[in-house]
């Protein structure tokens, strides 16, 4: 599922066992359209790096444009954006979708701008309580009235008489985005007046941590706020806002938590980057909890690596007991985690779940129990009873077109039935590529694709068929698929567990489990990186011997034909064009002399710091090119339709042009 599919009804996952490799977190969403608002709001041009591209944040950047703002696409998450105090159009209507981060924030800028505007979004936005926003604005002379129901959107907001003399009050416990709305639209208000804005809170406040967010943006351009514990905030009456000339969005930490949560139930390891030690946002402090339940988390500056239990062995985390105020967001992910925990969970402090996107509490509520989980709730706190194996019930979860409910119950994957998540498409609002990211670190990103176009290259050890497919592939922008390394990896399988090579039922067994991951530049079984270790000798003979094996080629042919996705495969190995892929519809078969083969895989082992000796390397490929050309089953020998290829006085360069000239000939258009 990616940003380009149409909002497909529903997504089956199959139980999943692991999870490994790396991730690149999007753009934060609530960064991004704070960033967006203040660029917008100050003088001169910012570029803005790493914006998060989502409904969320195309609601906020057409909304700006409408508003008269000079904002242009300058790269695939690269803005440039020239911002006023005073925006060109005093007059506007905008629909702003559920983006709550655009919503409230924009409704206090434009109360305080002196123009005339009408703000709506969707039927569930119009749902989402106001009313404390807007008696706090009304507090500052700002003219907003309600077109349908008292304290919800729709708005309708006139030119008001904006006095800030008296210190304006609003309450915290319903949305920290009330708060943030007035801190940063206060500048306006500031410049108008030239008054110092105080900004007071009633009552307690959440999500503390989205507060800091909003002052660390404030400060980076130009705006330091004062404050007074938690409860008193004052922007002085010289406050503008100043263009920092280029702002990085990091990425987004309620994101992270997926893949923290992923990592904690699917062993790893799984590296996510984009958020780190450094971050700004507090849902990166998710780590934490998942720290709490027994998983291993490595914090780097800009990165976070998370190790965990294996729960499809039956490995369970600890359960916890927690108030989860300041992380609200992230604390969905820890009520999926719950079903895998050695006892109940209970998160508390969680009433702000009921005004989001849906009424998480209900709604988690109800899923949950739809996976066969015992469940409680009251108004502000969900318990969660571990959910043992034989209870769990394969289920269509509701996503209530909210992206988070989407996909924290991604992770229920690795219960022992299959989960099939309605409207997985709604994760555009954050998190557009989410499930193409999730399925890759299983390794299922996507099923195989028959008519996806496949050039197979075959031939003996050390005939240069690895670098070849790969630059092939690269020039067409197509997957490649390097079959020795599977034999190769259920080699280091049987070596690990004891064997020699002489028992082709282990090995077809272990070939058939193979825990792999490809990742572009390292090989992972079982979670750790064998790139380095099946490239041995030892290896690479006993890969050989087992390659002979009928049941063991048996085990891996789905595996190799699962490669086949668009828009295309080079496939290299030894029987790619006779067995794999007969129907390719090119089919090339690399060869060269073996002296001159010999002599290249002692330069290739050289330059990696192995030991070789050169006698021993001839000997060896001769050894094997016998076993490979005489196995009675699926022996090396170029397809019937297969082009030969000789290698042995061609450079790569020669021989990749070579390859190219011949799909240009024989392959589709």
């Amino acid at each position: 599922m990616t940003a380009a599919d149409a909002r497909e009804p529903s997504l089956c996952l199959e139980p999943a066992t692991h999870a490994c490799g790396t991730v690149v977190l999007p753009g934060s969403k609530s960064i991004s359209n704070r960033a967006l608002l203040l660029a917008a709001l100050a003088d001169g041009f910012t570029e803005l790096d790493g914006l998060l591209d989502s409904d969320d944040t195309q609601v906020m950047r057409t909304a700006l444009q409408a508003l008269g703002l000079d904002l242009r696409q300058t790269g695939a998450d690269r803005v440039r954006l020239g911002g006023a105090a005073r925006w060109p159009q005093q007059q506007a209507d905008l629909f702003l979708g559920n983006a709550g981060t655009a919503f409230r924030p924009l409704t206090a800028v434009l109360a305080m701008m002196g123009g005339n505007y009408r703000l709506s979004g969707v039927p569930r936005m119009h749902e989402r309580p106001i009313g404390d926003l807007v008696d706090a604005l009304r507090g500052l002379g700002c003219a907003i009235a309600y077109e349908g129901q008292q304290g919800y959107p729709p708005l309708r907001i006139g030119p008001g008489h904006l006095d800030a003399r008296q210190p304006v009050r609003v309450r915290g416990s319903v949305s920290s985005q009330f708060l943030t709305a007035l801190l940063m639209a206060a500048p306006v208000a500031a410049h108008r007046t030239g008054c110092d804005v105080v900004i007071e809170l009633d009552g307690p406040l959440i999500s503390r941590p989205y507060i800091q967010i909003t002052l660390n943006l404030m400060e980076r351009f130009g705006v330091p706020v004062r404050r007074e514990g938690w409860e008193r905030f004052i922007i002085p009456a010289d406050a503008r806002y100043r263009a920092p000339g280029r702002y990085r969005v990091e990425g987004d930490a309620s994101s992270a938590s997926y893949f923290l949560g992923l990592g904690a139930i699917a062993g790893g390891p799984i590296r996510i980057e984009g958020v780190g030690g450094d971050s700004i946002q507090g849902d990166v402090a998710f780590a934490e909890v998942v720290e709490a339940m027994g998983a291993q988390v490595k914090r780097e500056a800009d990165a976070l690596v998370v190790q965990g239990c294996r729960v499809a062995r039956g490995e369970r985390l600890r359960a916890f007991d927690r108030d989860f105020n300041l992380i609200p967001d992230a604390a969905m992910t820890a009520a999926v985690l719950a079903l895998y925990a050695d006892g109940p969970c209970r998160l508390r402090n969680i009433a702000s779940w009921r005004v989001k996107e849906t009424d998480r509490i209900d709604a988690m509520h109800a899923e949950l129990t739809r996976l066969g989980a015992r469940v409680e709730s009251d108004a502000d706190s969900l318990t969660v009873y571990p959910l043992p194996a034989h209870d769990w019930r394969a289920a269509e979860i509701r996503t209530y077109d909210d992206h988070r409910m989407a996909m924290c119950f991604s992770l229920a994957a690795f219960g022992p039935v299959p989960v099939t998540i309605l409207d997985p498409g709604c994760v555009s609002k954050t998190y557009p590529d989410y499930f193409t990211d999730f399925r890759r670190l299983l390794g299922t990103d996507a099923g195989a694709s028959p008519s996806a176009p496949v050039i197979t290259i075959d031939g003996p050890t050390a005939s240069g068929k690895g670098t070849i497919a790969q630059r092939v592939a690269h020039a067409l922008g197509w997957r490649v698929l390097d079959s020795g390394a599977l034999y190769r990896l259920t080699a280091l399988a049987v070596l690990r567990e004891g064997g020699d090579g002489t028992d082709e039922a282990q090995a077809a067994r272990l070939a058939r489990r193979l825990d792999v991951r490809f990742e572009p530049d390292a090989i992972f079984l079982d979670g750790e990186d064998v790139g380095t270790l099946i490239r041995q000798e030892a290896v690479g003979n006993l890969a050989s011997r087992v390659a002979a094996w009928p049941a063991v080629r048996e085990a891996l042919l789905a595996r190799q034909r699962d490669f086949r996705r668009m828009p295309g495969l080079v496939a290299d190995g030894r029987d790619m064009g006779t067995v794999v892929f007969p129907d390719a519809p090119l089919k090339i078969f690399l060869d060269a002399d073996v002296e001159v083969r010999a002599q290249r895989r002692h330069k290739q082992l050289k330059d990696k710091g192995f030991s070789a000796n050169l006698s021993d390397l001839l000997n060896d490929l001769k050894a094997r090119d016998a076993r490979d050309r005489g196995r009675a089953h699926a022996p090396l020998v170029a397809a019937a339709d297969a082009v030969t290829v000789d290698s042995s006085h061609q450079g790569i360069d020669d021989v990749v042009r070579q390859v190219l000239d011949l799909w240009s000939a024989r392959g589709p258009a």
